[in-house]
């Protein structure tokens, strides 16, 4: 804590962040045993630079750039893979009985002497980059999986089942134990260390025409990690199974489970999901890690304007608020932001979620539960006897959810939730589709945000450029502002894909007196959102754009995500 504490007030001697931001970032280290320049990051206080800045110009830690090092080996493996992801270090040289280190927290006090003692050698800290340590961790040790994997395939047909009945299970602990187990058991935690490190949100465990193929998904888009013989699947899967609490003898229907995991100190949760597939049972696990998860409208990729009409909406004293867009494109994670930033001891906020995907501080969360009848509109029902300010629905998926939904707009009630549509005015005739009065949209509906998310260019490599014809970027010239056009041209930190990261494109529909005349007519979707472009709406295409000549995104990324009439 002195190291983090000393980092802090760096920062506020540097006029980088208040005390007060200090505070806040303090206790939600305290909260997620997270490194504090992390936090400090996260909540958007201050930049990875701001902090190596500091550090290098402050207290004379030299800064060093992880990939001008040809990295060895044999100084690598002098510290331990487990201490390297858990300090966020990684040897770069050694000088005789000197070893420099990268470190993404060198006042670590704790973290330099572990690495002393696990190295015998005298620790030099330098500063760099948390994505790139990461970056050479994950390349590294990448060979890793795939050999242990290899290494134990003759001995992977026994399954342990000594997890049986449990939830939680510490990675940690394994790894400092050397990994003890079976090959199905350390095989299974070193994927999902891997993913971890990764920053993966899925893992996919795919049997094949003679194969087992894995894969993560990374920053939305699906990549191989990893092929094993079909040999493999039955006792990969039944571990998964056991860790999740799922029934190993059923393989004909489809399952779901949930576990947790502890890694690096940090709490994982995974979610399960089966499916038989005529090669054998397919697993995909979502990959629920609360470190990762921003939870602030900083977080949110909002405009300056978008933010401001955003905010606006949501301090409302009552009505609804839709959230709208495809599976992955984000829209829990605005909710989960909004509701933090509305949450205080004077609200009672309660939701009704589908699963229950993070636990949210203050607030009361209903998990459906379909097999003892309580679905959406059971729930929705129950929590208006609750005295509820602000309800949060995970989903509108029938008639009768939406139904209660917006009764609940109108009677005082601030009501959020989400609907599958591909833009904003699609939600609206999407209620009215389900058979909502007119009326009743027009007196409960606030708003409708409709979002995608699109890949960041890797800071690392990214590089301004000219589009020539035959460019997807040509085509847009005219619509770019600024007309610049930026690309990553593939480097280490970024697995040679040119993106690291994704932040969210947006439209914001406003309810005005013009779009409730529509809605009164029932116009189709076509009409109001024309109403509300000539309103001044952004729509999603202009928003990406907008990040594109801002240097956030490509013009690639944009329509990759966006649909053609958009």
């Amino acid at each position: 804590m002195e190291g983090k504490r000393r980092l802090g007030d760096l920062l506020v001697k540097a006029g980088m962040i208040t005390p007060e931001q200090l505070e806040k970032a303090l206790n939600e280290q305290k909260r997620s045993g997270e490194r504090l320049g992390k936090i400090l990051v996260r909540l958007g206080y201050v930049s990875e630079k701001d902090i190596l800045e500091v550090l290098e110009f402050q207290l004379g830690i030299p800064k060093v750039v992880v990939e001008d090092y040809q990295l060895e080996p044999e100084v690598v493996q002098l510290i331990p893979e487990r201490l390297a992801r858990r300090y966020m270090a990684v040897p770069v040289r050694r000088d005789g009985n000197r070893l420099l280190v990268a470190m993404a927290d060198p006042l670590n006090l704790t973290a330099l002497d572990d690495l002393r003692l696990a190295a015998g050698l005298e620790i030099i800290p330098a500063i760099a980059s948390e994505r790139e340590i990461e970056a050479a961790l994950s390349r590294f040790w990448q060979p890793s999986l795939e050999s242990q994997a290899m290494a134990g395939l003759e001995e992977m047909t026994a399954v342990d089942a000594s997890a049986a009945g449990r939830d939680s299970f510490d990675l940690d602990v394994a790894a400092q134990a050397g990994m003890e187990g079976a090959p199905a058991v350390q095989l299974v935690n070193r994927l999902i260390a891997q993913a971890v490190h990764s920053r993966a949100s899925d893992i996919h465990i795919e049997p094949q025409e003679g194969a087992v193929l894995v894969r993560f998904r990374v920053d939305g888009l699906l990549r191989e990690v990893l092929r094993l013989p079909p040999g493999v699947l039955s006792s990969l899967i039944s571990r998964i199974k056991i860790m999740g609490g799922m029934d190993i003898a059923e393989k004909r229907l489809p399952q779901d489970g949930r576990f947790q995991v502890t890694l690096e100190r940090r709490s994982i949760d995974l979610r399960v999901s089966t499916m038989p597939t005529v090669y054998g049972e397919k697993v995909v696990l979502r990959i629920l890690d609360k470190a990762n998860m921003l939870l602030t409208l900083d977080s949110l990729g909002f405009s300056a304007a978008a933010r401001e009409q955003y905010e606006s909406m949501i301090h409302s004293a009552y009505g609804m608020i839709l959230i709208t867009g495809p599976t992955g494109s984000g829209k829990t994670t605005t909710l989960y932001a909004t509701l933090n930033a509305l949450s205080s001891p004077e609200k009672n906020i309660i939701t009704i979620e589908d699963p229950v995907e993070y636990l949210l501080p203050g607030i009361n969360q209903v998990r459906v539960n379909p097999k003892v009848g309580l679905d959406f509109a059971a729930g929705l029902r129950a929590i208006l006897r609750q005295d509820p300010d602000i309800i949060m629905v995970g989903e509108i998926r029938d008639r009768e959810t939406a139904d209660i939904a917006v009764r609940a707009a109108t009677t005082g009630h601030l009501v959020f939730s989400t609907l599958h549509t591909n833009d904003a005015a699609g939600a609206v005739t999407r209620l009215l589709d389900m058979g909502i009065e007119p009326f009743l949209v027009n007196s409960s509906l606030i708003g409708v945000v409709a979002q995608r998310l699109v890949r960041l260019i890797c800071p690392r490599c990214r590089e301004l450029y000219e589009p020539v014809p035959g460019d997807a970027s040509y085509a847009f010239l005219s619509e770019s502002a600024g007309k610049k056009f930026y690309r990553g041209r593939g480097c280490q930190q970024c697995n040679f894909t040119g993106y690291q990261g994704r932040t969210a494109i947006q439209e914001i529909l406003v309810m005005t007196d013009e779009i409730r005349a529509l809605v009164a007519a029932k116009a189709p979707a076509t009409e109001i959102k024309k109403a509300a472009v000539a309103g001044g709406m952004v729509t999603l295409r202009e928003d990406g754009l907008l990040k594109a000549g801002q240097g956030l995104t490509t013009v690639e990324e944009v329509i990759r995500v966006s649909l053609g009439g958009y």
